[in-house]
């Protein structure tokens, strides 16, 4: 690898030319980003948001763009590449590679890796047997308001098969709240046709401040003391070595992270981030394929009128792209595919979801309102007799889930004289609430894992811009032992974090974990705890009650946690760029009808030009990853089907139409068909179980649209 420099100097004021492109940048404090030199050569200049840059250059072999120089085999090997201690930034990037592309897909072959999807698959679908490492040059920085405390990473890959002559571009948005590697499996897609790659971490991030240690990560994971880092760290609570102080003197060993602890509510930017990425991409394929121009600057010769641009990702990084297109007027980007979007409507919006012939009561609530409602129901609900054997159900405690049940019921949460009437009441609730029913067997996986729990903590931190000080609803984040007692954080999981964490707590490796402050006695792991008001053991009841009651409630907090929530609303509105949006029915995280589908349904009543279709898979969840873990979670690979191949022909699909003018498809449901065997021994995936998107649907199959209301057939 050959990495250098560029300096973070801002550039010289220049002239603008009088272009949408240059007047859109201007309104979002983007200027700098080219000069004119008045006979229509423009200079290529760096945004002016943007600091140091390194760029690297990979080999391809030794190391490379998508597997960090594991290949395919590598990345589907159980055991993960080793660092160093304490780890250098290159093993880090390598272990970060192989975690996020793990996290994210089902690496099995009987679950399509190297078949359908994977390094060795090209670009037109076709298994081979290579490695699939793609050379290249990866650059780097953060970009900021000048603070030092943005520092939202934003990273660029250009293969070397870039073709400057045909530039073509996507976007990978972190997933979840991952770091800026977080949507690599997303990148795969334009790697492989030659396209560059315009990723950002969106303001979120894996790598914690370890307020007992006072150590933070840098922009490449490498840690150091807060203070000797600076301005450079990636994150670092902004609060003062005096309230450090006094918070480790009552609640040791916690961990602050940047998506809750920021105080920055960074989901209200993600489409401004995103926007970031492809400027500081255009900015990075004109200084490596510009000439010279007598000035000494680059010509920025490839710009957004001859590059195909394309928003991509998935869940949270799938929102974003939504949220970039909503705000670019600038004409950067060409077409949007997204999966599983995690996309937050206005409040009233006014839409209406039919599922047959039914019309669906509740649907288009914020993220916080739906997950808070899962962070209470699902535990008891997993407990439903009809949904008895369900995945992860085995890792669920059924006295602590009793207990749960009868907290709710003493709230009036739930109805029922027994515990089935009482979780089978639950899991009614929840598919009143805007779960479909395809969703019931997940719950308990999802509680087991405390999805929604970590979720909903995160969320409340971040939409109130709480600081970790606040211990918001007696919650806070560390390293636990085996009796849920918190521990001091190991050193060498912390040095690691940046690889091997996913920026929502909690996670069994490395060991970070829910803590619940208020539990009686001492502080415990959440899911171990005794709730103050009934002093037994139910899944931390109080706290969740606490965080749905901010919701609704008048303190400071449940204020500002609204003003949070209504920053990250987006409008619908995507100026008419072909927008394809695959979505799994049975997804329990980010529920279709509170998402993709009245999204759908607004963006074709609000935008007249509106090329909006929508794509509902059958068998198909928020979790790839979930169903390559046959011996943890049997029964996801009889059931599931990868949505991510969906995610791949989706792009394939605006690719088509923005190069060659191709059809787009019409908004349809897809019925894929599940593996089905013996759990945790599903049969091999066939092409069989993967139909295609069609470009016309047959009508029992039509998604519609009219005003407001969009029809989904069952």
């Amino acid at each position: 690898m050959n990495p250098r420099i560029l300096s973070s100097a801002r550039p010289l004021p220049v002239r603008l030319r009088e272009t949408s492109w240059r007047l859109a940048l201007a309104s979002l404090a983007m200027a700098g980003a080219a000069c004119s030199s008045g006979d229509g050569i423009e200079a290529n200049v760096k945004p002016s948001f943007v600091g140091d840059v390194v760029i690297t250059a990979y080999d391809g072999s030794s190391d490379d763009l998508l597997t960090a120089g594991l290949g395919r085999t590598g990345l589907a090997s159980p055991v993960p590449p080793t660092v160093s201690s304490p780890p250098i930034a290159g093993e880090l990037r390598r272990l970060a590679i192989y975690t996020n592309y793990r996290a994210l897909l089902d690496m099995t072959a009987a679950g399509g890796y190297g078949v359908f999807y994977g390094p060795n698959v090209d670009a037109s679908g076709v298994a081979g047997t290579g490695e699939g490492r793609i050379g290249g040059i990866e650059a780097i920085a953060y970009a900021d308001d000048g603070s030092g405390r943005q520092n939202v990473t934003l990273m660029v890959q250009v293969p070397n098969t870039f073709n400057p002559a045909a530039p073509c571009m996507i976007t990978a948005t972190s997933s979840g709240s991952r770091g800026v590697y977080g949507a690599i499996a997303t990148g795969e897609w334009g790697l492989k046709r030659g396209c560059a790659v315009a990723y950002t971490d969106k303001g979120t991030g894996a790598a914690p401040h370890d307020l007992q240690a006072n150590t933070v990560a840098r922009i490449d994971g490498t840690r150091g003391d807060a203070a000797a880092v600076g301005t450079a760290a990636h994150f670092r609570a902004p609060i003062t070595e005096a309230q450090r102080a006094s918070f480790n003197a009552v609640t040791p060993n916690r961990l602050a992270f940047k998506h809750a602890h920021s105080q920055q509510n960074p989901e209200k930017d993600w489409g401004t981030h995103t926007l970031q990425a492809v400027q500081f991409a255009f900015w990075v394929l004109n200084e490596q394929y510009g000439r010279v121009l007598p000035n000494g600057l680059r010509e920025a010769a490839i710009r957004p009128g001859n590059t195909v641009v394309i928003a991509s990702s998935i869940s949270n990084g799938g929102g974003a792209a939504l949220a970039a297109a909503e705000l670019d007027r600038a004409g950067l980007i060409d077409g949007v595919a997204v999966s599983e979007p995690q996309i937050q409507m206005p409040a009233g919006a006014p839409v209406q979801v039919q599922r047959g012939a039914t019309t669906l009561a509740t649907v288009a609530r914020p993220l916080y309102d739906y997950t808070t409602q899962a962070n209470l129901l699902q535990i008891c609900a997993s407990q439903a007799p009809s949904v008895a054997g369900a995945p992860g159900s085995a890792f669920i405690v059924p006295a602590w889930a009793a207990a749960r049940c009868a907290a709710l019921a003493s709230r009036g949460l739930v109805s029922g004289a027994t515990l089935a009437e009482r979780a089978e009441d639950a899991l009614a609730r929840l598919q009143a609430y805007g779960w479909e029913p395809e969703a019931a067997i997940l719950h308990a996986s999802h509680a087991a894992f405390e999805i929604a729990s970590a979720v909903s903590v995160t969320y409340a931190n971040a939409h109130s811009r709480a600081s970790v000080t606040d211990n918001l609803c007696g919650y806070s984040f560390a390293a636990a032992d085996g009796t849920g007692a918190v521990i001091p954080a190991n050193a060498a999981q912390v040095a690691a974090m940046f690889s091997t964490g996913n920026g929502v707590p909690p996670q069994a490796s490395p060991n970070v974990q829910l803590i619940n402050n208020n539990s009686v006695g001492v502080p415990l792991r959440d899911a171990f705890s005794f709730s103050p008001s009934s002093g037994v053991q139910d899944y931390n009841a109080d706290g969740a009650a606490c965080l749905r009651d901010l919701l609704t409630g008048t303190t400071a907090a449940a204020s500002a946690l609204r003003a949070g929530i209504a920053e990250t609303t987006r409008s619908g509105r995507l100026g008419g760029k072909p927008t394809l949006i695959v979505h799994g029915r049975a997804d329990a995280l980010v529920p279709v009808s509170h998402t993709s589908r009245p999204y759908a349904a607004l963006s074709r009543s609000v935008d007249p030009d509106s090329r909006l279709s929508y794509i509902e898979v059958t068998n198909a969840q928020h979790f790839d990853g979930f169903i390559g873990l046959p011996t943890i979670l049997p029964g996801y690979d009889t059931r599931y089907v990868p949505l991510h191949v969906y995610l791949n022909r989706a792009l394939d699909a605006v690719y088509a139409h923005l190069t060659a003018g191709a059809a787009l498809p019409a908004s349809q449901v897809v019925r894929t068909v599940p593996r089905g065997g013996t759990p945790g021994a599903a049969p091999a995936l066939a092409p069989a179980n993967l139909p295609p998107i069609a470009t016309t649907p047959v009508p029992a199959d039509a998604i519609t649209f009219s005003g407001g209301t969009i029809r989904v057939p069952d």
